[in-house]
């Protein structure tokens, strides 16, 4: 029999794809094995061989840290999957973007990576990059905030 070994970050990254694209359900059956996956949030993962349902959240919670008192306002741009942040096209290129920048809408921000895809992020509104909120080569969460726009 085969069999299928999905790890927490796999289960996770399959979720994000379902939620990017827009499937209220996702189905793998293998022989022997089955997962399910329906809804947004929270979503009920199921494996066949008598093994109980697992719930999982479709939308992680990282910790958020306290607000500072000179937090800077604007428009978040959240990562749309779970994956690597990159703020260049290549290693020994320039950032898409740096704090003070002024971009338009569809304007390439950063880049995701994720199940070896690289997913260029864009913006959705005009304004100015006020913040950039993580490392470049930084593991990101579903709907983690990025960087600012204002």
């Amino acid at each position: 029999m085969a069999e299928l070994k999905l790890n927490v970050d796999e289960i996770k990254a399959l979720m994000a794809e379902a939620s990017r694209l827009g499937l209220q359900k996702v189905s793998i059956q293998q022989e022997g094995f089955s997962l399910k996956i329906e809804g947004k949030q929270p979503v009920v993962v199921a494996a066949s061989e008598q093994a109980a349902p697992v719930l999982v959240s479709a939308v992680p919670t990282p910790e958020q840290p306290a607000p500072a008192e000179d937090e800077v306002t604007g428009t978040p741009v959240l990562s749309p999957i779970v994956g690597t942040f990159y703020s260049k096209p290549a290693p020994d290129k320039e950032p898409f973007v740096k704090v003070g920048d002024t971009v338009k809408k569809g304007d390439v921000l950063f880049i995701i990576e994720s199940m070896k895809l690289m997913n260029e992020v864009t913006s959705e509104v005009d304004g100015v990059v006020t913040k950039i909120l993580v490392e470049d080569g930084q593991g990101v969460e579903f709907h983690q905030p990025i960087l600012i726009v204002e």
